[in-house]
């Protein structure tokens, strides 16, 4: 019997058993601070990625833009393929302006 004062005993299958908590405990943590790594450079590799492709889309609309091209042009698209006029004008530009390549590319 115990006597005041005094704790008693603790087996040691309960040591290993806290022993064996305090492991999960440490090894948990250690993989979530790893996995929480990988995946912020996949986050920032991932918007990275998707600034570059958003900067190279800038440029080919700019590029695309001083391509000049001809009302007429536009239209007779617009009536030949039934598209829209946004989608008729960025065809010709793609083109260079050229009616009959332009013409060639929507039909094949």
């Amino acid at each position: 019997m115990a006597v005041a004062g005094e704790t008693a005993p603790i087996s040691q299958k309960t040591y290993e058993t806290v022993g064996a908590a305090d492991l999960e405990k440490v090894t948990d943590y250690a993989e979530e601070k790893e996995i929480s790594g990988d995946v912020g450079k996949a986050v920032s590799l991932i918007a990275e990625r998707e600034s570059e492709e958003k900067d190279r889309k800038a440029k080919k609309d700019q590029e695309l833009a001083k391509v000049k091209i001809h009302k007429e042009d536009v239209e007779l698209i617009i009536k030949e393929f039934e598209i829209s006029k946004t989608a008729a004008e960025r065809s010709l530009r793609e083109n260079e302006g050229d009616v009959i390549k332009t013409l060639r590319a929507l039909t094949d």
